[in-house]
């Protein structure tokens, strides 16, 4: 619904990448919600509402999803997957943020309907710099349907 915060589904196992991802968010005043798992067994089970995400209310239907390739438990291309390839969930944009710039990752990534593809800087200042310019692309320039 327009007006409303867009939750974010963070699916990231590195904390410093996912403490940059929630402080970038805070400093651009991007007024979404941001729910952060460290792996892509969690990222599933918050998708499906199983487990400890079983609670609606506190699990709500992300706007977008924030997707780390190299995951435990369920690597993030699987997940990538299994999203959509679910009619419930693939409507969903999956945004691929990684540390892989290898040609096969991206290939693969697309190849499994992958919304976008963004290769983590090591540069913290040119990580912060990508970070807000995801946050107005797809919180606060990008259309979504009623």
């Amino acid at each position: 619904m327009k007006g409303e915060p867009i939750v974010i589904l963070l699916v990231e196992d590195d904390e410093g990448h996912a403490e940059i991802v929630r402080r970038n968010f805070e400093l651009c005043r991007l007024a979404n919600r941001l729910i952060h798992v460290a792996d892509g067994q969690a990222a599933l089970d918050y998708l499906n509402q199983q487990n400890e995400f079983s609670d609606p209310a506190k699990s709500p239907r992300p706007g977008v999803i924030l997707l780390d390739l190299r995951l435990p438990k369920v690597d993030g291309l699987e997940v990538l997957k299994i999203v959509k390839a679910d009619p419930k969930l693939r409507t969903i944009p999956v945004v691929i943020l990684t540390t892989s710039s290898a040609e096969t990752d991206m290939v693969r990534a697309y190849n499994s309907h992958a919304n976008s593809y963004l290769v983590k800087p090591v540069d913290f200042t040119q990580f912060t710099q990508l970070m807000e310019t995801f946050g107005y692309y797809w919180l606060a320039w990008n259309q979504y349907p009623l």
